[in-house]
């Protein structure tokens, strides 16, 4: 039996990078997918395809999950389409870097409301549907610069610190009904954003990982495919980093 049979997966950002890692790992343990995206429907389409080609359903919703509203849409439809959501995985993020010193307003506000507000609206829309199940896994992506910083990322390292604060809190609130909450903080993972890098900068952010290479966006994914099994049921409010040993 593989280890996400007969469960029902929700994924904010799962048309690329990492989302889309997970929701292809995931499937490939039998969940069943439901996953948003924000802008190129025609690349939504064909995550959509390789998933269904796994033999699970699958369902791509155009959906913003920084809007409140949007994202309580969302979570009716899934309950409404698949009966029941197991796992969310609140992936959702984007990065607007700059010293803090030539930093917008709108450039910290865009990075706070896409990567944390997020995380708020996905468990305030889903908590009500959790906690009639009485089960789930909240699962939070945040990163090794939201545990120790980096300069340049004032406003993603805000964010990504406070979906860990977040996230303690929730599994301390809902862990008694079964509901867990808990936290992955990746380091440098390979992805369409890290292909633009300069080469030596790439180079220069591996020597610094202990086991000398990036991390794959299936390193990140494995990680998920725990926290949403039955392996997991007694793990909540942890932060797993999955960086290598990167983080000091």
């Amino acid at each position: 039996m593989k280890l996400l049979e007969n469960k029902v997966i929700l994924i904010t950002g799962g048309s690329k990078g990492i989302g889309k890692g997970i929701a292809l790992t995931c499937a490939k343990q039998g969940a069943d997918i439901a996953f948003t995206y924000l802008s190129s429907e025609e690349k939504a389409m064909k995550v959509k395809e390789e998933l269904e080609a796994t033999g699970v359903t699958v369902k791509a919703y155009k959906s913003d999950a920084s809007q409140l509203d949007q994202a309580q849409e969302l979570v009716d439809d899934v309950v409404k389409t698949f009966g029941k959501i197991d796992a969310i995985v609140n992936n959702a993020g984007i990065t607007k870097d700059g010293l803090l010193m030539r930093m917008t307003e709108e450039n910290w506000d865009d990075v706070i409301n896409i990567n944390l507000k997020s995380v708020f609206n996905m468990t305030k829309a889903a908590q009500r549907t959790l906690l009639k199940q009485r089960f789930g896994s909240i699962i939070n992506i945040s990163s090794i610069v939201g545990v120790q910083g980096n300069a340049g990322q004032s406003n993603y390292a805000a964010s990504k610190a406070g979906i860990i604060g977040f996230s303690k809190s929730i599994a301390q609130e809902l862990g008694s009904r079964n509901i867990r909450t808990n936290v992955i903080a990746p380091g440098f993972i390979e992805t369409e954003m890290t292909e633009t890098l300069d080469a030596d900068v790439k180079e220069g952010w591996i020597k610094e990982i202990p086991l000398k290479r990036a991390g794959t966006t299936e390193d990140v994914a494995n990680t998920v495919v725990f926290l949403a099994s039955d392996l997991s049921t007694y793990v909540n409010g942890q932060t797993i980093s999955v960086c290598g040993g990167m983080l000091r």
